[in-house]
């Protein structure tokens, strides 16, 4: 397993719609085993492909929080939400692509996946409270959307303004 850079905003790949993944195959495999070494070292809780300057659809998550709790890694191919409830959560954001940089952001509370494993099987599932929250907000990585879109106009450029900076900074550095 390679741990892979993460892109920092603004990027163009991170506001790009990824394309469908067609086959898996070794590479893919070897992606999902980085990308999760990438997520889990981070420390993140979900990471979308793009992020890794990969524009497939796919994205890796685990957002089992407690210490006691065996890790629960999932590897999604192709993923759709293809429900959504009515019922809504907000939750602070935050994104690894977006370090040290959070926002209010309101979704369903409950969404139904669909997508290909890793073992090349179709699954389907319900994902609510924090699960749900992860998921959209990778699937929105596929579809070149990043929280901070979500917020108003003027938080949205103060974010940017600061990853500028950082981008800056860790140019020189």
């Amino acid at each position: 397993m390679t741990l892979r850079p993460i892109l920092i905003h603004p990027d163009p790949r991170l506001k790009t719609v990824c394309k469908p993944v067609t086959d898996i195959t070794d590479d893919i495999r070897r992606l999902a085993d980085d990308m999760l070494a990438t997520m889990y070292d981070a420390p993140g809780i979900g990471l979308a492909a793009p992020q890794v300057g990969v524009l497939g659809r796919m994205l890796v998550m685990d957002c089992v929080k407690g210490e006691d709790e065996a890790p629960k890694p999932m590897v999604l191919i192709n993923p759709e939400v293809i429900w959504s409830s009515d019922e809504r959560s907000t939750y602070n954001e935050g994104c690894l692509s977006i370090p040290e940089q959070y926002g209010d952001v309101e979704r369903p509370a409950s969404v139904r996946v669909r997508w290909t494993g890793i073992d090349d099987k179709d699954h389907e599932d319900q994902f609510d409270d924090l699960w749900a929250t992860c998921v959209q907000h990778e699937i929105d990585h596929l579809d070149g959307k990043l929280f901070i879109d979500y917020l108003s106009a003027m938080k949205r450029q103060m974010i940017t303004r600061k990853m500028q900076k950082l981008k800056r900074e860790q140019a020189r550095g």
